[in-house]
């Protein structure tokens, strides 16, 4: 209902809260009344969980921190600095620096794409690069990138459910290392990714979002992007000239703190650190050193920063209520047995040249249907693993199609979060960005299944 909705109206919102509602219907005896009390209940209860609350939180406070840096300068004079040296004049080096911006700050999916988007928005507006092409950029450099890495919060949460007791991984970390090279469908995103930063290729509706930006239209008539206009050019601004600076090390000083902290939340281990926590300290971490900047450069009183950070997050407010719903879609799809029940469905009834296509295929439909690729890894991977030892097969290829499965299903779904905070960071329109994304994924997902299949063929 969710996914089908968020196709036809467009309305996201209405999708996601849509589908929370039927999701509880089902499980209070399809009575529609009491579906909706439990609904608003379970709407409650996702912010119970503390590693939720800190999500939510960290999108306010993001809000703050893209509106601070905008108003200081700093976008305007880095992207200054760029055209000054000539580096970026054309559509092209805008479409190389998103893709290698996304591929070199690999420390968390959420960041990347902020600092993608923070970086890339202006300058594809300037030059004409679409907003829908920037957001396929973008996301499919974030999540291929991370899962790809295993010490960051992505490698973290991996590495706790393979280290968990039933799994039976003698070495997790060496275990998800030899996973890397199975990973065919981030590998095939990524790669495919830079082809079209470097050529500019279009595929699909693609080619109509470039036709139109070229013509001087930045959305489609009707269009609702997933961010506050006030967000990217806020009414406050700064007397001081642009500096790169005012953007560069606050994003530096955020980039740099989420390893930290993954250190010192995992109590020295980064692969026991908390992703949420490490998260959140990170962009706090990257507000209060562009306050102090401003603060030094007398550039805001303390009074306008706060005014301008409280103006920033209110932007992102809508944001916010986005991840709270396909949040509580996810939990209510949990707790219906959804993913479970398809990964079960084809359990035992084929042969292990088959089994590593089908579990690529069927993490993505778990992926697609939930929303989540974190979710999808939690499901699909107790299963795919002990399959694999069952049959004595070596598991990290297992590993690597149910990662792979939930990384495109992930990038398919209209209901994704990676998805929703990446139309946000290019300001597009959000069944846009899917719509136009979805050709490129699903060309990346049919060479990841002859990938499996070669390698269930040869196992």
């Amino acid at each position: 209902m969710a996914i089908v909705l968020a196709i036809v109206t467009r309305q996201v919102y209405l999708s996601l809260g849509g589908g929370v509602w039927l999701g509880w219907t089902i499980l209070n005896g399809w009575n529609p009344l009491s579906g909706l009390a439990a609904a608003i209940d379970g709407c409650v209860a996702v912010l119970a969980d503390a590693g939720n609350a800190r999500m939510l939180l960290f999108m306010l406070v993001i809000g703050g921190l893209i509106a601070t840096v905008e108003a200081s300068g700093g976008v305007r004079g880095f992207v200054a600095d760029l055209e000054r040296r000539e580096w970026v004049n054309s559509p092209r080096p805008v479409r190389l620096l998103t893709f290698l911006v996304g591929v070199v700050i690999f420390i968390e999916s959420t960041i990347t794409i902020l600092v993608c988007g923070a970086i890339g928005r202006p300058l594809a507006d300037r030059y004409r690069v679409s907003r829908e092409k920037l957001a396929y950029l973008i996301d499919s450099t974030s999540a291929p990138v991370c899962i790809l890495i295993p010490l960051n919060a992505w490698g973290a949460y991996v590495l706790g459910i393979l280290a968990l007791p039933e799994m039976n991984v003698a070495d997790p970390l060496g275990t998800f290392v030899a996973s890397i090279p199975y990973n065919f469908y981030a590998w095939g995103a990524l790669i495919l990714a830079g082809m079209v930063a470097l050529t500019g290729w279009n595929l699909g509706p693609m080619t109509r979002a470039d036709a139109r930006t070229r013509s001087g239209e930045l959305l489609w008539p009707g269009a609702t992007p997933m961010v506050d206009p006030d967000v990217i050019a806020p009414p406050v601004e700064t007397t001081i000239p642009p500096r790169a600076a005012n953007m560069l090390i606050p994003i530096g000083v955020m980039v740099l703190m989420m390893p930290a902290s993954l250190l010192i939340t995992g109590g020295g281990d980064m692969r026991a650190g908390s992703g949420s926590t490490s998260v959140l300290w990170a962009v706090l971490a990257g507000l209060a050193v562009a306050w102090i900047m401003l603060l030094i450069q007398r550039a805001f009183t303390v009074n306008g920063l706060t005014k301008l950070a409280i103006h920033g997050a209110g932007g992102l407010v809508g944001l916010a209520l986005l991840m709270l719903l396909a949040l509580a879609l996810a939990a209510v799809a949990n707790k219906l047995g959804t993913g479970a029940y398809i990964a079960n469905l084809t359990a035992g009834t084929m042969p292990p040249v088959v089994f590593l296509p089908v579990i690529f295929l069927v993490a993505a439909v778990a992926g697609f249907c939930t929303g989540t690729s974190w979710g999808t890894f939690a499901i699909m991977l107790p299963i795919a693993v002990p399959a694999a030892i069952s049959l004595d097969l070596p598991p990290a290829p297992f590993i690597a199609a149910a990662l792979s499965g939930g990384v495109f299903g992930d990038h398919a779904s209209p209901i994704s979060d990676t998805s929703v905070v990446s139309s946000m960071a290019a300001a597009t329109d959000h069944i846009d960005h899917v719509r136009t994304q979805l050709p490129y994924a699903l060309l990346a997902a049919g060479v990841a299944t002859v990938g499996f299949a070669i390698v269930g063929a040869v196992m």
